[in-house]
């Protein structure tokens, strides 16, 4: 091969190379996109954890939503759940600007139905996920609105925060590790999980644990921790934030001042008390649907007592009686022979319209066969 072809080829390549990384160069300065600075710091400050919490696809858009918030003259209603008050204070120092204290907010399971007061009448096999049983069937218990028990809530919870009680089936929250991420909230697929805003730093708060919508006397059936939407809940309430619909009852966290009168009002005991300490219930001893009742005990026998009178003797038996009774048709040559005893019916006269017994005493009763001639068995 000829080296003047060579080097021709190389000096092609090399004025090619120049002018594609020139054009490039000119490309990526004609459309670069300048960004703030400040949401570099933003992002340093949040915790990296990128739950989509915030209400963002990750850390980087709640900072790009902060910058942008800050230049429009507030962070009212931006909130990072991880990194809580003291992350959302840090951030609006890097912006020059005042964020408004958050309430604080809870994750809440919305279903008492344990496998003693929501018996399981059915066997699931198939996928453990709540959204495959949930497409599938109705679960392994009558009530189609309860918690599944697959656990898709737990697996969704990055804090572990979250942990299913293998002796009550359903999923419990660690009020101190929860961070309101939601991430639980957007796993069930029947909307058990609930981020909801709870008061003070016990994260106190009252909640419905019950989601069945089927009538009082069905839900009575399904379950005995069920809401039968009786009001008694509504009607105790003095700061209307209660209200019953859809055949169950729901409390306006915003509203409730945790008075705690629908909590003693409910006589299922579908009304619980949670706070940063566990979860509290009020026992109203319901039977368990299904359950046997307990057999009545009987009463004790009265003992004698001296002054007692002797007991009765006994009744004689009544003496018997003949029976009177008419005919209107001819008897049978059987029934003539049980009457008037044996004798030549071999042409037997027409019997009377009225045939009476015999003036008879017997203290012995009637055998079975007479008594069935006679009509009287």
């Amino acid at each position: 091969m000829d080296f003047q072809v060579i080097l021709i080829a190389v000096i092609a390549l090399a004025i090619l190379g120049f002018v594609l990384a020139l054009l490039l160069f000119v490309v990526s300065k004609r459309f670069a996109v300048k960004e703030d600075p400040r949401i570099g710091q933003v992002l340093e400050t949040l915790p990296g954890a990128n739950c989509g919490g915030c209400g963002f696809p990750g850390c980087g858009g709640m900072a790009a939503a902060c910058v942008k918030a800050a230049d429009a003259g507030s962070l009212e209603g931006l909130n990072c759940p991880v990194g809580g008050a003291s992350c959302m204070e840090a951030i609006a120092g890097i912006l020059g600007m005042e964020v408004a204290a958050a309430s604080p907010k809870l994750a809440i399971v919305r279903c008492n139905g344990t496998c003693e007061k929501r018996p399981h009448v059915l066997s699931y096999d198939g996928v453990k996920s709540c959204r495959v049983a949930n497409t599938t069937c109705m679960g392994e218990t009558l009530c189609s609105y309860g918690c599944l028990g697959c656990g898709d809530c737990v697996a969704a919870c990055q804090f572990d925060a979250l942990h299913m009680n293998p002796a009550t089936g359903l999923p419990e929250v660690d009020a101190e590790k929860c961070t309101a991420c939601g991430a639980c909230q957007k796993a069930c697929p029947r909307g058990i999980m609930e981020v909801r805003t709870v008061s003070g730093a016990n994260k106190d708060a009252f909640v419905v644990t019950c989601m069945n919508m089927d009538k009082g006397a069905d839900a009575m059936k399904i379950c005995a921790s069920s809401c039968i939407a009786c009001k008694k809940c509504q009607n105790a309430c003095g700061s209307d934030a209660v209200h019953v619909g859809n055949n169950v009852a729901y409390i306006n966290p915003d509203a409730c001042v945790l008075c705690g009168a629908c909590f003693e009002a409910c006589p299922r005991g579908a009304i619980a008390s949670v706070s940063i300490k566990g979860v509290e219930r009020r026992d109203t001893h319901n039977p368990i649907p299904g359950a046997a009742k307990p057999a009545v005990k009987a009463a004790p026998a009265k003992a004698a007592t001296a002054s007692a009178a002797p007991a009765a003797p006994a009744k004689p038996a009544k003496e018997w009686k003949p029976i009177e009774i008419k005919y209107n048709a001819p008897l049978m040559p059987s029934q003539q022979i049980l009457l008037a005893g044996p004798k030549d019916i071999s042409n037997p006269a027409p019997a009377a319209k009225e045939v009476k017994f015999e003036d008879k005493r017997t203290d012995a009763p009637l055998p079975p066969s007479q008594l069935i001639l006679l009509g009287l068995k």
